[in-house]
């Protein structure tokens, strides 16, 4: 019997209940504590039954799998597709670009949570052969090609690392994930503007520089 596949709208709404729940469960596992936060707590925060909540997650730490693995995948893809294209200034830019995008997008959630819970997180993922810190290598060599000067290799990691660098900082302070994404767009903009200088993302508003 050939397999009936749904009808769009009905992927959609399944996709969309999956995004919900990952979205609450994060925010309560990085203000209450994982260990503290129970799944009937995330389904009373979603105003759905336990029931249709453990239709899309049979844990919290599945939920928490599945948050890390959509967020690898997502990056692997993104370096899959700029490994098949030809070297050139406007496809490094725009792999800054994306990576950074991704990371103000949802990285910036991933890393409250895993720096307010590192144990739990620990835990419950399994273990990868590729760290972040290798797929930011990865990301430096596609944008800068072969025979970057080693200032260069180091400004670019560090700026795809801006987001990670700054939930660190903000550590102990009262800063929420659009001041955390600020200071890191900031810091980005300082590392590889002289690389960059036309990238729009990195434009940051702000006084201008004091005339010569």
């Amino acid at each position: 019997m050939t397999k009936t596949e749904p009808a769009p709208g009905a992927r959609r709404k399944g996709s969309q209940t999956r995004a919900e729940i990952q979205e609450a469960a994060l925010t309560l596992f990085t203000e209450h504590g994982y260990d503290a936060t129970s799944m009937r707590e995330i389904a009373e925060q979603l105003g759905i039954t336990k029931a249709a909540l453990y239709y899309h997650f049979d844990s919290k730490e599945a939920v928490i799998v599945s948050l890390f693995t959509d967020q690898v995948r997502a990056m692997d893809e993104l370096l899959d597709w700029a490994a098949g294209q030809p070297h050139s200034p406007e496809l490094a830019a725009e792999l800054l670009s994306r990576w950074l995008t991704m990371s103000c997008e949802q990285g910036v959630k991933n890393m409250r949570f895993a720096v307010a819970n590192h144990t739990a997180l620990k835990a419950v993922m399994p273990p990868s052969e590729d760290s972040p810190l290798e797929r930011a290598n990865q990301a430096t060599r596609l944008i800068l090609g072969p025979g970057a000067s080693l200032q260069d290799q180091l400004s670019v990691r560090l700026a795809l690392l801006s987001v990670h660098s700054a939930v660190l900082a903000a550590q102990g302070t009262e800063a929420k994930n659009d001041d955390i994404v600020t200071a890191a767009m900031r810091t980005a903009t300082l590392l590889v503007s002289h690389l960059f200088p036309d990238l729009p993302l990195l434009h940051v508003t702000g006084p201008a520089p004091p005339a010569e």
